[in-house]
């Protein structure tokens, strides 16, 4: 009598070719994925922060303008300056200039609650320059709000509610009742953000500013 054959059972080298091939693409399906969700948190990460500068930017405007008074300052050349001064002459020159009150002095130190600010449009930033002394004094180092910053639009509403595209006040302690600001920034579309001016004297008749 015969004795049986002892078979050896296990894959065929196809076998063994498409199981491979099947676990290649699990796994780079796998890879995709996971690319695909770093990629798009790195994208909501950058959304996010975008976000916050953009608040930031509005909230420091907000305290700033809402907390603006009428008061003439001189610049570091020694010059007068207006209660509120706009400009749109390029990088070298603040595109906003006010002294706001509420500064506070949590140190206690030799100074005043007035602080001179100023608002910068410089190499792609949106910057925020303050100024220790509000007469003569050179200015702080300034703190950067928004990046890749285009253009900055502002307009200006008058006493009798009207918008202007320049500030240009009759008299030197004249403010704006409230200021929109317009920034277009690369690959973002423009956001206008719109503040309210802290209360300041009332417009003079013209003969009475000229007699003053």
């Amino acid at each position: 009598m015969q004795a049986p054959v002892n078979q050896e059972v296990g894959f065929t080298l196809i076998e063994l070719l498409v199981a491979l091939m099947i676990f290649a693409m699990l796994a780079a399906a796998g890879v995709l994925l996971l690319g695909n969700s770093v990629s798009a948190q790195a994208q909501i990460r950058l959304r996010l922060d975008d976000m916050a500068a953009v608040q930031r930017t509005n909230g420091a405007l907000s305290a700033d303008l809402g907390q603006a008074v009428p008061r003439i300052s001189r610049t570091e050349a020694g010059t007068l300056a207006p209660a509120f001064w706009s400009h749109a002459q390029g990088e070298g020159t603040p595109v906003l200039q006010f002294v706001r009150g509420g500064w506070d002095n949590l140190g206690d130190l030799p100074r005043p609650s007035l602080q001179k600010v100023e608002y910068w449009v410089r190499q792609g930033r949106l910057e925020r320059r303050t100024y220790a002394q509000i007469d003569g004094a050179a200015g702080d180092e300034p703190a950067a709000l928004l990046d890749h910053v285009e253009n900055v639009a502002l307009r200006f509403r008058d006493a009798g509610g009207e918008w202007r595209d320049e500030w240009v006040p009759t008299q030197p302690d004249l403010m704006p009742r409230a200021v929109e600001m317009t920034v277009t920034r690369t690959g973002e579309p423009p956001v206008t953000l719109r503040f309210l001016v802290g209360p300041g004297p009332m417009e003079k008749p013209e003969t009475e500013a000229v007699n003053g």
